[in-house]
C-alpha cells in the first residue's frame, strides 16, 4: 500500500490511526500547498495530512517525532532504520530527482508555515531518509526477525533493499523504469505511471509527479476506485449460480463474466456503471456512491453490463491520462498491465487498448503486482554490479526470456468506449446527486 500518513511520538508510540491513500479528507491541505510549492501536492500525500492535521488543530501534531508511509514503518520495525525509497518518498513530499533528496527549498517553506501555527519541530527531523534501489538500507534486526517469526527460526542479519509502495513496485514488476515506459496497476485503486523523458510544462491537479526507485521522473495518474464494485457484482452472480446448483470456482466465474463483456456492444449499449466506493480527486468527489443507470432504450444485457463495469473501471484514470497525451503531449511506447484484474487473459486488456489508444502488454507475471516487484528490488540490491543500471538489470537479467501478450487496439473498440466516456462525463451530475442525496446518518 502506497503513501499515507503513520505519526509517531519520541517513544515510537503511534500518535493517530493509520490515515490511508483513499482517505479524501486534505483537500483544503493539498490545495494550499500546492499553491505554495508551485508543485501538485495530491489529497493522499503524507505531507497534505500533516498540514490539514495542524490546520484542523490536532493536538497531536505538535508531538510528531518522525511520520513515514506503512512500507517505511515497517522497514523501521524489521531493521530499526528510518529510512524510504525513493519512489515511495516522493510520495510523501516533493522530491528533487537531480538530488535523490526532498525538495530543500520546499521544506524550508513549510517550515514556515509550521512555524505560524507554533510547531516545535523542523520538517527535516521528521522525515525518513530517501534512498534509491540498490542502495544498503539495513538488515534484519534480532527484534525484527522475532516480528516475523516468533518461533526463532529466521536469523537476523538478512540485507533489505529501500522499501517502496506499491507504485514503486509496481513499476519494476512491469519493468517500467526507463523513458517512454509504463504501466498501469489495477486492483482496488488504479494508477497509471509513465516515465517522463522531460519535466511538464505545468502544474496539474489530476497529475502526480514522482518517480522510479532508481529516481527518474514519473507522472502519475491515480484514482481511488478500480474494481472493488466490479469484484462485487462478480460475487453476486457467484451467489446466483450457488443458489442454483452449479458449483463455480472463482476462475471459472471471473472467466464466464468478463468474456461476456467482450461480447458486449462497443460502447457498453448505453449502461452506465460508477464503481466509486470512495472519493476521487481527478473529478473531483469527496465521497463516493457505486451506481448503476440506464436509459429506458438501452441494450441492457449481460454482456452490457460486464463490458460497463469492466470500462468504467478505467474511467477516472482515463480522464488523468488524457491531460498527459493531449495537453503535454508524452508519448509512450507501450503500456505494461498488471494487478488482479488482467489474470483473465485477453479481456480488462482488450478494453483498456481501446481507453488508452495504445499497445498494452501483460507479462506471465501480471497477476503478481507489488510483492513479486519488491523481490526483484532486493535481487537488484543482491546481485547487481557496480554501474548496473536498474533498467539494465531488469531487461537484462528479469525479463529477458518473460513471455508476454501485446493487445493493440482495435479502432471500433476505441471509438466505442470513447462514446462511453462521453456518457461517463455526462453522467457525473448523477453521481453528485447521490452524494448529496444518499448521506451517512
Amino acid at each position: 500500500m502506497m503513501h499515507g500518513y503513520l505519526a509517531f511520538d519520541r517513544e515510537g508510540e503511534l500518535l493517530v490511526p493509520f490515515r490511508t491513500w483513499r482517505n479524501t479528507t486534505t483537500g483544503e491541505a493539498a490545495g494550499k500547498l500546492t499553491e505554495l510549492f508551485a508543485y501538485n501536492v495530491p489529497q493522499r500525500w503524507s505531507i497534505a495530512h500533516l498540514f490539514q492535521s495542524m490546520m484542523n488543530g490536532e493536538p497531536h501534531v505538535s508531538q510528531v517525532d518522525y511520520f513515514t508511509t506503512l512500507a517505511g514503518y515497517i522497514h523501521w520495525k524489521l531493521t530499526g532504520r528510518k529510512v524510504l525509497g525513493i519512489g515511495e518518498a516522493s510520495g510523501m513530499f516533493p522530491v528533487d530527482t537531480e538530488a535523490g533528496a526532498f525538495y530543500p527549498r520546499m521544506i524550508r517553506q513549510f517550515n514556515d508555515l509550521a512555524a505560524e501555527y507554533g510547531m516545535p519541530w523542523k520538517l527535516e527531523n521528521l522525515l525518513p531518509k530517501v534512498q534509491k534501489a540498490g542502495e544498503e538500507a539495513g538488515c534484519l534486526t534480532e527484534k525484527g526477525a522475532r516480528l516475523l517469526d516468533p518461533s526463532g527460526e529466521l536469523e537476523a542479519g538478512i540485507p533489505l533493499c529501500p522499501p517502496e509502495g506499491d507504485a514503486g513496485t509496481g513499476m519494476v514488476a512491469t519493468n517500467s523504469v526507463a523513458p517512454r515506459t509504463g504501466n498501469i496497476s489495477a486492483g482496488t485503486s488504479i494508477f497509471a505511471m509513465i516515465v517522463l523523458e522531460k519535466e511538464l510544462s505545468a502544474v496539474y491537479p489530476e497529475i502526480d509527479m514522482v518517480t522510479t526507485p532508481s529516481g527518474e521522473l514519473v507522472a502519475m495518474a491515480h484514482a481511488n476506485n478500480c474494481t472493488s464494485d466490479l469484484n462485487a457484482w462478480v460475487n453476486i452472480f457467484g451467489e446466483f449460480a450457488k443458489e442454483a446448483g452449479m458449483e463455480l470456482d472463482e476462475g471459472k466465474l471471473y472467466h464466464i463474466l468478463y468474456h461476456a463483456a467482450l461480447k458486449g456492444d462497443k460502447n457498453c449499449g448505453g449502461v452506465l456503471s460508477y464503481g466509486f466506493l470512495s472519493g476521487e480527486n481527478i473529478l473531483p468527489l469527496n465521497e463516493g456512491r457505486p451506481l448503476l443507470t440506464r436509459m429506458p432504450d438501452s441494450r441492457f444485457s449481460l454482456p452490457n453490463l460486464m463490458r460497463a463495469h469492466l470500462s468504467t473501471a478505467f474511467g477516472a484514470i482515463k480522464i488523468g491520462l488524457d491531460i498527459l497525451t493531449e495537453k503535454e503531449q508524452v508519448r509512450v511506447d507501450e503500456i505494461t498491465g498488471h494487478g488482479g484484474i488482467f489474470k483473465t487473459e485477453g479481456v480488462a486488456q482488450k478494453i483498456m487498448a481501446a481507453a488508452l489508444d495504445t499497445p498494452v502488454c501483460v507479462m506471465k507475471t501480471a497477476g503478481e503486482g507489488g510483492a513479486w516487484g519488491i523481490a526483484v528490488l532486493a535481487a537488484y540490491l543482491a546481485d547487481h554490479q557496480e554501474g548496473e543500471k536498474l533498467s539494465d538489470f531488469l531487461h537484462e537479467k528479469i525479463f529477458a526470456d518473460q513471455e508476454k501478450l501485446v493487445e493493440y487496439p482495435d479502432q471500433e473498440d476505441v471509438k466505442g468506449f470513447a462514446e462511453f466516456m462521453e456518457l461517463y462525463k455526462k453522467g457525473m451530475e448523477i453521481e453528485y446527486s447521490a452524494i448529496h442525496g444518499l448521506s451517512f446518518p
